[in-house]
């Protein structure tokens, strides 16, 4: 096979973010929360194992967090795979089909199926959350230093686009359902499903072909085949001791960051009672907002340093949910999401380019299985405590509140990393 040219590749790469964006903008945040919630009975969802009824919202936040926790127990494995094998691209392929299928079939659910469309969403965060392990891990091949900030957000931008894009066109099918032929919002909103499966893979393809994968690392011979040998080997990455502490903070401020994502379009619909289109809207605003905002941060990054620009963002996400929790108005949830969309491409592009700059090159698949790792074992905690406080308190707006201490967290613990000794390390 014919090497790509690095600027293909890098496109490529570009590209896939575009591509599975799609599913974080109207699956994960917009559009399956608020149709999720439309779908289950008024007094709730009665577990099989409980007698008590869990409010739409709570069992959305369970929801979330099981399959997060289904990506953390097989991350480990399928990262140190990917290197040792050199499968970072098969693998990439078969998650992103697994994914995609499953938000097709999503298509096939109606009023009722409640059951069906929480299963069929953990099946398609695990495609989506796990091919990221890899997507993530060709970062270090591609580009390095501050080549590699410029890189991750515009990698970024392009999801913003590509999912602000996705969005939109669903957004269009849903308010004008009756005159592209469909029988209500509920018929138009699935269809959507099936248009973003489908844009999901049939825009991965590029990155399938133009990015190749690196020859296979023979540093190790021990696969990280289960949770306790990634807990084993986890105590190993005290040789990178301001790596490890990144991991740590990463965990904290991300938990707070993805459980805002997860819950926000819930919350709106549930707490503020705002309506789908409404809601949907300020969705497509935050997507477009966001594609500057990564950039500016770049230029942040660029000219204070990854960990000053990361840090910014914490301090605004920590006042965000003091906002939050005391909002009521639809003006005021459409101000709200102007701030977030500006700092939450900065705060993803710059902790994924903060952290390939101290990631040893030849173990990069399976170091980004422990950044995938603190990821989703904070989208366990996070969405699992909204849902808890839910029913403790039965309060939404506690419940918001409670993350600005994952932000305030995140932030002490980022202030202890040494970027330039952490970086030394691995040069």
């Amino acid at each position: 096979m014919n090497p790509t040219s690095p600027k293909k590749a890098r496109f490529a790469w570009c590209l896939y973010d575009w591509a599975n964006s799609a599913f974080a903008t109207v699956i994960l945040a917009a559009v399956l929360p608020v149709y999720f919630a439309g779908i289950v009975p008024a007094e709730g969802i009665t577990p099989p194992w409980s007698s008590q009824p869990i409010p739409a919202t709570a069992f959305w936040g369970y929801t979330v967090s099981a399959s997060m926790a289904l990506v953390a127990c097989i991350a480990p494995g399928i990262g140190n795979l990917a290197d040792h094998r050199g499968w970072r691209r098969p693998l990439l392929a078969i998650f992103c089909t697994f994914g995609a299928v499953s938000t097709c079939a999503l298509w096939l659910t109606g009023p009722g199926h409640y059951w069906q469309v929480a299963l069929l969403f953990i099946l398609g965060n695990i495609g989506f959350a796990a091919g990221n392990i890899f997507y993530n891990a060709f970062l270090p091949s591609l580009a390095t230093g501050h080549d590699a900030d410029r890189l991750s957000a515009r990698g970024f931008a392009f999801g913003y686009l590509g999912g602000g894009l996705m969005l939109l066109i669903v957004f269009i099918l849903i308010k004008g359902y009756a005159w592209f032929g469909f029988a209500d919002i509920g018929q138009a909103t699935r269809f959507g499903f099936l248009l973003t499966g489908a844009w999901w893979l049939g825009f991965a393809m590029p990155c399938f072909i133009w990015v190749n994968d690196d020859k296979p690392s023979q540093s190790s011979t021990i696969a990280l085949r289960s949770l306790k040998d990634f807990m084993s080997a986890f105590l190993h990455l005290k040789q990178y001791p301001d790596l490890l502490r990144f991991l740590l903070a990463f965990l904290l401020y991300n938990d707070g960051i993805q459980t805002i994502i997860a819950v926000s379009a819930i919350f709106a619909r549930e707490e503020l009672g705002l309506s789908q289109g409404t809601i949907l809207g300020c969705f497509l605003m935050i997507q477009f907002v966001a594609t500057p905002g990564a950039l500016l941060f770049a230029r942040i990054a660029g000219r204070y340093g990854a960990r000053k620009a990361i840090l910014i963002c914490l301090v605004i996400f920590s006042l965000i949910t003091l906002y939050a929790a005391t909002m009521h108005s639809a003006t005021e949830f459409w101000l709200l999401g102007f701030v977030v969309a500006l700092v939450l491409g900065g705060s993803q592009a710059i902790s994924r380019s903060f952290f390939a700059s101290m990631v040893p090159r030849q173990r990069s698949a399976e170091f980004f299985g422990f950044y995938a790792i603190s990821s989703k074992f904070a989208s366990i905690l996070g969405p699992f405590l909204f849902a808890v406080l839910i029913e403790m308190t039965g309060s939404n707006r506690v419940a918001i509140f409670a993350l600005a201490v994952f932000f305030i967290l995140g932030i002490a613990l980022l202030l202890t990393v040494n970027v330039k000794r952490g970086q030394a390390l691995v040069t």
